[in-house]
């Protein structure tokens, strides 16, 4: 069992490096995304980027800051399929996988003009906000001293292959093809 987690910056790829790994590859895929929308439903909160860092930095600080990450991986190891799981935003969620084995991070970055035009060209109900709110979300998530909440800046030091994704969705594609012909 091989598992894949992804890392990086708001809107700079990690869905479409899943949605390729999972159609060329045949990973199956988690969603930390959709593991924090059942419990902000349960929570009756509009479902939004900032109830799901609410929520995530609540469920660390409630029980433990890899709370998520390991609920999430003990589901991928009962099946025993190559998984891909988006995507870890704190250090010690990094920390506890790697005593795991079968892990490996992603992580993907771009500019942050075309990661707002992603999302423009997107804009689901949790993305609906300015390029200023963008970047006011993106720093609050970038780093933090405390385990509980996200670091995603760190998490990307923390990576075994980085992606830049400035360029097309075929090249992005292309440079996980080749990380994918040296790990399976």
């Amino acid at each position: 069992m091989l598992v894949i987690w992804i890392t990086g910056t708001l809107w700079a790829g990690k869905g479409t490096i899943v949605q390729h790994l999972v159609e060329r590859y045949n990973f199956q895929h988690l969603s930390v995304r959709s593991f924090l929308i059942e419990e902000i439903e349960k929570r009756k909160l509009p479902i939004n980027r900032d109830s799901m860092t609410m929520v995530a930095n609540d469920i660390r600080k409630k029980f433990w800051p890899e709370s998520i990450i390991e609920s999430l991986y003990e589901k991928a190891k009962s099946t025993w399929k190559n998984t891909v799981i988006e995507s870890v935003r704190a250090v010690w969620e990094v920390v506890s996988l790697r005593n795991k084995g079968f892990f490996y991070l992603f992580a993907v970055d771009a500019d942050s003009k075309k990661r707002y035009d992603r999302i423009i060209a997107r804009w689901s109900e949790s993305d609906k906000f300015s390029f200023a709110e963008f970047m006011m979300n993106e720093a609050r998530e970038m780093s933090s001293n405390d385990p509980n909440n996200q670091n995603i800046s760190r998490c990307m030091e923390m990576a075994d292959y980085v992606f830049l994704n400035d360029g097309s969705e075929s090249d992005l594609k292309n440079q996980i093809d080749n990380v994918m012909d040296d790990l399976i």
